[in-house]
């Protein structure tokens, strides 16, 4: 196989790519393996959306935070539209706080915005859940390929990172860190190349896109690889600093003095993993806390240390590997609070498992490792150790199931004609309510200001405001907010709004 590193007094030598028809292979692999993965919720995807199947209202979409997700990505390509800044947010949370940053929207509203605007809502998610798998396969793939793996150890790692149930797990949850993990591979991928700039942009977006947790954990793994790797150090400084500048930038921008500023230990208590949850095919404690990383691949993976434990990218990978795996344990770890309470910017975090796609990573790239030792030269192995491995990584683990969308909704589409002003919709709920995520979704059939939100970062002043209006509001109430329409979702025991006559005027209720 032949690892290729970086002699003393030269550059590094790269391994070829290959061919076009064997890159068409791999992805077209990639792809099957997103159908494979999100079968058979799948069959459904022209009406519905791939997400965690929530139960909604009748007729209604049904919450999750695919619904933030999609909202997050479809804003940017929105307001440069109406020739707008597109990394602002100029609806949510009003009047109650100034219009905020759109953090999320980076850098994937950039694809998923033309997508939305050609298909459709629902299809250009479910679309871009399948680039999901596409991407991170893909990436990987790559990546092991510059660093010197064969084509089968390459083909085994991509499978492995995009089937990684952690990171398919969350991508059914419809987190943003499930396509974000995507730029971990992506950065070693332009190390590796000596494509320098898309290497600091690449770990320069991780924080940008307001996943600072794994910002956490990615700077000083892109470190420890670029050292282990050679190259240019400044780059790598570049690379570094500008990650840190940025996760500040979301800090202070959108952390600070919002409802998530201040977290519990009682929180990560909550949130964290046990060692059970590492071979568990059962999310026991939850979704945040399901860390399963499979049970074949690993061992494909401990193969790979051993024998590369000599090899400089072993180790590196290693440390990937194994780091984010004791740190998910979380509270049940001895000392993590002290580490919590330390370390700058981990003690605003709640889970500590989103290090976890770090670790999938150095577990797929050392099962590429270990596979093209132990197939060196039985090359009709390769389909043999895939499909063990995509049986290892998919068994029992059904991320995806067919969720209510109620695309083009009728009393969304009057709002959409009516004059300006403000919509509340009934009921209301705290802003960090994940059934606030339904509205986001109807908000964008309908785009105007809002009271409401949904965001784990609103504004303090939001959730004193959204509390007073979850009894039944008065017209003075709405008439202050600048609230002119009112949507009511389901059954309400609160006077009809429509026949609350305000001192401005009479205000319209619509009926979901």
């Amino acid at each position: 196989m032949g690892l290729r590193g970086r002699r003393r007094g030269s550059g590094l030598r790269r391994a070829p790519l290959g061919g076009s028809g064997a890159l068409a292979a791999a992805l077209a692999v990639f792809v099957a393996a997103g159908v494979v993965s999100t079968w058979p919720a799948i069959r459904d995807s022209r009406t519905h959306f791939l997400a965690e199947g929530l139960t909604g209202a009748p007729g209604s979409a049904a919450p999750g935070d695919h619904l933030q997700t999609v909202w997050q990505l479809w804003l940017p390509w929105h307001q440069l539209g109406r020739g707008a800044e597109p990394w602002i947010d100029p609806y949510s949370f009003q009047p109650e706080g100034d219009p905020r940053p759109n953090f999320a929207g980076w850098p994937f509203g950039l694809v998923f915005g033309p997508l939305e605007s050609i298909l459709g809502t629902v299809d250009a998610w479910n679309l871009f859940v399948l680039l999901g798998y596409l991407g991170a396969g893909g990436m990987t793939f790559l990546w092991l390929r510059s660093a010197g793996l064969g084509f089968g150890g390459s083909l085994v790692g991509g499978l492995a990172f995009a089937l990684a149930p952690y990171r398919t797990t969350q991508a059914g949850a419809g987190h943003l860190l499930a396509w974000i993990s995507m730029l971990l591979p992506l950065s070693l991928l332009a190390w590796e190349r000596r494509w320098y700039w898309l290497a600091a942009a690449s770990l320069i977006s991780i924080p940008l896109s307001g996943q600072v947790h794994l910002a956490l954990g990615a700077i000083p793994f892109f470190l420890l690889y670029a050292v282990a790797r050679g190259g240019s150090r400044r780059w790598a400084a570049v690379s570094a600093l500008g990650s840190v500048g940025a996760g500040l930038a979301v800090w202070a921008l959108s952390i600070r003095g919002s409802i998530g500023d201040s977290r519990s230990f009682g929180q990560v208590e909550r949130y964290s993993a046990d060692f059970a949850d590492f071979v568990s095919r059962d999310p026991r404690h939850g979704l945040e806390a399901f860390v399963l990383v499979g049970w074949l691949t690993p061992a494909l993976a401990l193969i790979g240390l051993v024998l590369h434990h000599r090899t400089r990218l072993a180790g590196v990978l290693g440390v990937a590997a194994i780091a984010p795996c004791i740190l998910a344990l979380g509270a049940n770890l001895p000392g993590y609070e002290a580490l919590w309470n330390a370390v700058p910017g981990l003690g605003a975090t709640r889970v500590p498992g989103r290090l976890m796609p770090i670790a999938c990573l150095g577990i797929a790239a050392l099962a590429g490792l270990g596979t093209q030792r132990v197939m060196q030269h039985k090359q009709w192995l390769v389909a043999a150790v895939l499909l063990a491995v995509a049986v290892d990584l998919r068994y029992d683990v059904s991320a995806f199931r067919p969720t209510a969308a109620d695309e083009g909704n009728r009393a969304y589409g009057a709002l959409r004609d009516a004059p300006l002003g403000r919509t509340l919709e009934l009921p209301v709920y705290a802003p960090d309510r994940q059934e606030a995520s339904v509205y986001l979704y109807y908000a964008m059939q309908a785009p105007r200001d809002r009271p409401s939100g949904y965001s784990t970062v609103a504004p303090k002043e939001t959730s004193r405001i959204l509390r007073r209006l979850q009894s039944c509001p008065d017209a003075r109430s709405l008439v202050e907010l600048g609230v002119r329409f009112v949507v009511v979702h389901g059954p309400s025991n609160c006077p009809s709004p429509g026949r609350l006559l305000a001192r401005d005027g009479p205000i319209a209720s619509y009926q979901r």
